[in-house]
């Protein structure tokens, strides 16, 4: 089975309907991993500390509250999976699209001339798990955006990209 580039805009012989549906780019996984893991240890350890404290000051019976946190991270292991498959991008011809949300789908359009900045960023936690995350800043504020849990590789290739595309639109202003 042959596979194409993730930044193909669709399956062969639909050169008509790449205008119409932008070819979408999902998030790796390597962010939801990181996600679920933050989230595991952290309520797994308030679940561990209430239990003992719990335990130990208002006796066993109030110890059981420490199942709270545990059913939480088994509440916020779904949820971080959907939350994960609604973020998406694609390049446009003259902007990129980014759509995210479950509940309130948001699709933020950046035009690539509007563009002044575009930075790669990565923090500790997301640089262990291989993560970088591409911000966009426009003049307006309200379209800055955010394109969190990229590979490195993929996150340095966007910014040139979009660099180069934003120089190039912002030149015939």
């Amino acid at each position: 089975m042959e596979t194409g580039s993730p930044h193909d805009t669709g399956p062969a012989g639909t050169a008509g309907a790449a205008e119409d549906e932008p070819g979408w780019i999902g998030l790796p996984p390597g962010l939801l991993r990181m996600r679920r893991l933050l989230l595991v240890v952290w309520l797994g350890l308030l679940a561990v500390g209430l239990g003992l404290l719990l335990g130990l000051t208002a006796g066993p019976v109030w110890a059981a509250f420490a199942l709270v946190p545990l059913v939480l991270i088994a509440w916020g292991w779904v949820l971080l999976g959907r939350n994960w498959r609604s973020w998406r991008y694609a390049e446009r011809v003259d902007d990129l699209l980014i759509s995210r949300g479950v509940l309130w789908r948001e699709e933020t359009v950046v035009p690539y001339g509007r563009m002044q900045l575009v930075e790669v960023t990565s923090g500790p936690v997301e640089r262990h798990f291989g993560l970088a995350s591409v911000q966009l800043h426009t003049a307006a504020a309200a379209t800055d955006a955010t394109i969190p849990g990229l590979d490195p590789a993929e996150a340095e290739r966007l910014r040139d990209r979009l660099t180069e595309l934003g120089e190039a639109r912002s030149a015939g202003l």
